[in-house]
């Protein structure tokens, strides 16, 4: 009996430990969408005990990251932030945009195969993009915002005609003055058209005076900004947006400092 109940013990010790072992990893997706973008899919370390509990953040990176090497996209932004050490207890969805502007529908796509094929919180997804995917940020949350649990749209703007999508999901719109890349205009338009429209309940946004384009890469890194957003879920029947959290401008130079340094790299599966 005795030996019975060990060879139980070391049978159940080495499932549990072969389940947390596929996670952790950084997943790399290609041609598993025809037509579609390849993405990664990073799982993160706890994942093995709340999977319905993991909320979601789809990434959209800029234009100078556009390419078909899947591996430009994690030189800047959430996966990058978790090998420097920050801790993102989420599903961190990845998309490689080619070049061109980013497709709503094809992200979409994306989203949707990630939701088959990985367990999830489908109320928690999140969307946060820089530059190029500032305007990625905003043209999917505002075809699918009901999808889109909150959206934080980094020095960019909108190319959709029809931008009242913007005003049903918690959105902040970050943009400094001084880019030269994208003007803070283009933020200003989106915000000006829904204010217009009394479609700016669920809006923040912040002009960081003096702020230049690639400094606003440093939100990605800091903690306060993954709190925000998974402060929201679609589950709040009223949408309403967090205005406790807040993240200035002056902060943007201590965005490392709390990170963990000796933070082990996730392994990568090319799958």
């Amino acid at each position: 009996m005795p030996i019975l109940r060990i060879i139980f013990t070391f049978t159940a010790v080495f499932c549990v430990t072969f389940a947390q072992a596929q996670y952790d990893y950084l997943h790399a997706k290609r041609n598993v969408i025809p037509g579609g973008y390849d993405f990664w899919v990073y799982t993160p370390e706890d994942y093995f005990y709340s999977q319905e509990q993991t909320p979601c953040i789809i990434f959209l990176h800029g234009a100078s990251l556009c390419s078909k090497d899947l591996n430009r996209s994690r030189r800047y932004g959430p996966l990058h932030a978790i090998v420097k050490g920050r801790e993102i207890p989420a599903l961190v969805i990845v998309p490689q945009n080619p070049g061109g502007a980013w497709n709503p529908k094809k992200i979409n796509d994306v989203l949707e195969w990630t939701k088959k094929n990985y367990v999830m919180d489908s109320t928690r997804v999140y969307v946060i993009g820089m530059s190029l995917g500032g305007y990625g940020t905003m043209d999917f949350a505002g075809t699918y915002p009901d999808k889109v649990a909150a959206a934080m749209a980094l020095c960019g703007g909108c190319s959709l005609k029809d931008q009242s999508g913007l005003g049903k999901l918690p959105l902040w719109i970050i943009h400094g003055t001084a880019d030269r890349a994208v003007s803070v205009k283009q933020s200003q338009a989106v915000v000006n058209g829904l204010q217009q429209k009394g479609l700016d309940k669920r809006l923040r946004f912040d002009w960081w005076k003096g702020a230049s384009h690639g400094a606003l890469a440093r939100v990605m890194y800091m903690k306060k900004t993954y709190e925000w957003l998974f402060s929201h879920s679609t589950r709040d029947p009223e949408r309403n947006v967090n205005k406790m959290i807040d993240i200035k401008m002056s902060e943007l130079k201590s965005a490392y400092d709390d990170m963990i340094r000796d933070y082990a790299d996730p392994e990568v599966i090319d799958d």
